[in-house]
């Protein structure tokens, strides 16, 4: 429906050759399965052929890939999928910001350029401190601000992550007000969560098109969300997918 060319899975259950098979039932050209070395949550499968894109750095949890298509750019494409809140901490999750942080800006120095987009299930908002915190992800909301590249703090630089996923909160430009929706019986609930995101950073930002950027809300005919308008769960996942392009 949507013409993909890279597809990013968060702890799919369905086994990867199963899901090729129904992936190129309607799809050209066919996908592959960019198989992962160390990386276990997450499943890649694109358009382009394997050797244009290949891993620079993986954990249990994340996979960077170096996309390098004849006559463009390449750029560094990092999936993650971070713990939860129902097992991790505030801190932790700060914590492993930071580590993330340190992984993405080690893979930059070993491909020679800070073209990064970083894609995934953070687990956490973006006004969080492990998202916006300079030692971790360091993401604006501000385009302006992110083009300065970086900022100083006692003495260090950090570099910036633009993060335009700010433009969806709420239910002015979709339909859905986040990508994950939770709710309790405590004095204080957000109700919607917009754990899933996609930052660039700010070498990247005139070449994404800020109005492919979406919420998806239906599968061909299939809707991924409840009567109630939350996620369906029970049909695919409790978190809903995002859409987002580059014209390299």
């Amino acid at each position: 429906t949507h013409n993909i060319d890279v597809l990013i899975l968060a702890e799919c259950v369905i086994p990867p050759d199963v899901l090729l098979v129904d992936l190129n039932k309607h799809s050209r050209p066919l996908y592959d399965y960019a198989r992962s070395i160390g990386c276990e949550k997450i499943e890649i499968f694109t358009r382009f052929p394997r050797q244009f894109f290949k891993p620079i750095s993986e954990t249990d949890r994340l996979t960077i890939r170096s996309l390098n298509l004849p006559g463009t750019d390449s750029i560094n494409v990092a999936a993650v999928h971070l713990p939860s809140k129902l097992h991790q901490s505030a801190e932790s999750q700060s914590a492993a910001s930071i580590e993330l942080s340190y992984i993405i800006k080690k893979a930059e120095a070993i491909s020679g350029h800070t073209r990064t987009v970083l894609v995934g299930d953070l687990n956490m908002d973006p006004f969080e401190s492990g998202v916006i915190s300079a030692n971790g992800l360091h993401a604006v909301s501000s385009r302006k601000i992110a083009e300065r590249k970086s900022r100083t703090v006692q003495g260090k630089d950090y570099p910036f992550f633009y993060n335009p996923m700010w433009n969806l909160l709420g239910d002015v430009r979709t339909s859905s007000p986040g990508s994950y929706y939770y709710s309790s019986a405590e004095y204080v609930t957000r109700f919607w969560h917009m754990f899933d995101q996609v930052l660039i950073r700010p070498s990247l930002v005139d070449i994404f098109d800020f109005k492919e950027l979406k919420i998806i809300t239906t599968a061909g005919t299939e809707l991924l969300i409840s009567d109630t308008g939350i996620p369906n769960k029970r049909l695919a996942s409790d978190h809903l997918p995002l859409v987002f392009e580059l014209s390299l």
